[in-house]
């Protein structure tokens, strides 16, 4: 089995070479409009520096969005019937004129989809972490001028139009196989994130990082096992450092990237290799989880009825007997920006055995998933 991970330096709101309903799942992070590291870039378009510079807040915050909703309708055009687009987005505050302001970016964003006829699907908080030792801004502990610290953003989550239909048999037994454990839909699918870690990025590009507004790479991999199956097409429109790439890549699925800055190829091309092993270790978490929850729960003495066909483990639900996880094995850059994933398939060592499991990789001392060093 393989996979195609397509990196476009171009434009995301004309995604010309995509053609329309090609797409299964979208997952992507834009630049937030009222950050100001991203003022730059949206002070390209002349009246979004005018109303900057004339300290207008809210119309600045407007015309930022009005250039995100131009890769929003490319979204909905691209996407399958019942197609899922992920947007992780962060509200925004800043003082103009003197005046402290909450800019609600999640609420702008939802209001142009449901516009366009997107359905929104109950949506994720995920608490981001934070080293700032006051949970408060503002003038301290004098009332009522304290103002709380954002510690979380939003996955808000669309679908084009109803459920998506699996017709033949073959897209059937590739949903079943596509499956995820009933322990990890207890914890992926709660509206609550508070277990995500970072990823440490280096470059020496200090500037090119203070552009980089990656989330971690467990978000995007989980989001990738929630909504997709193998073998789908996954796009992100801002691909910034490439963490969506990487994700789709660890969980076989394709992917397509846009990214307007070349200056990040170098920082995705060092960390496709990276990348391999870091799927690796995550699928071996994956299968370590689930032991380790079988162990627990007959320890309790609770009743495990279904078997997996695969790999001989018990399982909760017969949803999960025909689940199964590629291992990536190797990736190399075919031609300029476009790399091959190549994946070790489970394989019974004999007539009537089960595949081997694959074994967690010991995560570093660190604690983290280093993506780049």
């Amino acid at each position: 089995m393989r996979s195609e991970q397509r990196i476009r330096f171009a434009d995301a709101t004309q995604m010309n070479d995509i053609a329309s309903q090609s797409v299964h799942l979208v997952v992507t992070s834009p630049p937030y409009p009222m950050i100001e590291m991203w003022d730059d870039l949206f002070c390209q378009h002349a009246a979004v520096k005018k109303a900057i510079h004339s300290q207008n807040g809210m119309t600045a915050f407007e015309l930022m969005h009005r250039q995100l909703d131009r890769v929003w309708d490319e979204l909905h055009r691209v996407l399958v019937p019942g197609g899922i687009a992920c947007i992780n987005i962060g509200d925004a505050t800043r003082t103009i004129k003197d005046e402290f302001a909450l800019y609600p970016n999640h609420s702008r964003i939802l209001a142009h989809m449901l516009k366009l006829g997107f359905t929104n699907l109950p949506n994720i908080l995920w608490r981001k972490q934070t080293n700032a030792p006051n949970k408060f801004m503002g003038s301290g502990m004098m009332p009522p001028g304290a103002y709380m610290t954002l510690e979380h953003e939003y996955v808000l989550i669309f679908r084009k139009g109803g459920k998506r239909l699996f017709q033949s048999q073959e897209e059937k037994s590739n949903r079943r196989k596509s499956a995820f454990f009933w322990e990890e839909r207890n914890q992926w699918f709660s509206d609550v994130w508070m277990d995500l870690k970072g990823v440490r990025q280096k470059t020496e590009d200090k500037q090119l990082r203070k552009r980089s507004g990656a989330y971690p790479f467990e978000l995007a991999y989980r989001l990738i096992c929630m909504f997709s199956v193998m073998g789908d097409t996954v796009l992100d429109p801002f691909l910034g450092t490439g963490t969506t790439l990487f994700a789709a890549a660890s969980a076989c699925r394709n992917c397509v990237g846009y990214e307007l800055d070349k200056a990040f190829a170098p920082m995705i091309g060092q960390g496709c290799q990276p990348a391999i092993e870091l799927g690796r270790r995550r699928v071996g978490e994956r299968f370590d989880g689930h032991q380790q929850f079988v162990r627990d729960r007959q320890a309790a003495g609770k009743a495990i009825k279904h078997t997996n066909q695969v790999y001989g483990f018990p399982v909760i639900t017969r949803q999960e007997t025909e689940l199964m996880i590629p291992l990536p094995a190797a990736i190399q850059e075919t031609v300029k920006n476009h790399f091959q994933v190549t994946y070790e398939m489970p394989v019974a060592p004999a007539i009537g055995q089960s595949a081997i499991v694959p074994k967690a990789i010991p995560t570093p001392k660190t604690g983290q998933l280093t993506l780049f060093d």
